[in-house]
């Protein structure tokens, strides 16, 4: 196999992907055709695999970035494919990150690619692909947000409205998580360039459990109410009511009763 072709190879888009964007596609036609016997169901599976192409999308963006800057081998690991079992830690990337969505309600940030770091040249660049991953949440949040900021809700049926809201939350929770300056967290990756070598060696005992120190700081009352505050006030300046959001969350929770200013059919 030639060496271009070799690179085509390493770039074409794996049908994992294209199989679970089908999946989207479909169960949000659903949703906004109220097709599906079960409203709930439909938007279990719209919000999902909606979800799960944006973290397929956050992994992609880190390797692209770190392809432009200089490490030439994401490709021949497979990361420019965008199949969710390419990544270093598939379990972590995606399986982890739905079970929290399903059983928390919350956009739990993924890992993880593997970046060869002495293959990168400039601080600036460091920061840039550790910021990538964390910024195309944000942009999926804002095309998820567009028809609220943008006044454009009529003709939008309830059940695709909620849907969006809720997976606006998602990508917005993973967003603000994701930007933390917290070891195991992209935040970190973005200062870490920037940090003295004397810094970096006694932060480096604790990075193995940055990430579990967070997830464990969402139990304390306070920590959660200041954190879930911010959320909602994110999602308020775009224009999403809290009402959808929670309408939203409540139909993916198919499995349990909806109330009944939620029902949508």
């Amino acid at each position: 196999m030639s060496t271009a072709t070799a690179r085509r190879h390493e770039r074409r888009i794996s049908p994992v992907f294209l199989a679970i964007l089908a999946v989207m596609a479909v169960t949000g036609w659903a949703v906004w055709t109220d097709f599906a016997a079960s409203p709930g169901l439909a938007v279990f599976l719209f919000v999902t695999s909606a979800w799960i192409v944006s973290l397929c999308l956050h992994e992609y963006a880190h390797a692209r970035t770190a392809l432009h800057g200089g490490d030439i081998t994401v490709g021949a690991k497979g990361y420019l494919t965008l199949n969710p079992f390419a990544y270093t830690h598939a379990v972590l990337s995606v399986i982890l990150p739905v079970l929290f969505v399903i059983m928390g309600g919350i956009g739990l940030p993924g890992g993880a690619v593997f970046i060869e770091q002495g293959r990168i040249r400039g601080r600036w660049k460091h920061s840039l692909i550790s910021a990538a991953g964390p910024l195309t949440n944000v942009l999926f949040a804002v095309v998820c947000t567009a028809p609220f900021w943008l006044g454009a809700l009529d003709g939008v049926p309830l059940a695709f409205r909620f849907a969006l809201a809720f997976l606006a939350f998602l990508q917005v929770t993973a967003a603000i998580l994701n930007f933390l300056p917290v070891p195991g967290l992209d935040g970190y990756g973005v200062v870490e360039p920037w940090l003295s070598y004397r810094i970096k060696r006694q932060i480096e005992p604790y990075a193995p459990y940055g990430f579990f120190i967070v997830i464990a700081l969402l139990f304390v009352p306070a920590v959660n109410a200041f954190f879930f505050d911010a959320v909602d006030g994110l999602l308020q300046a775009l224009g999403v009511d809290g009402a959808s959001r929670y309408c939203g969350s409540q139909l993916f929770r198919f499995w349990e009763e909806t109330p009944e200013f939620c029902q949508v059919s």
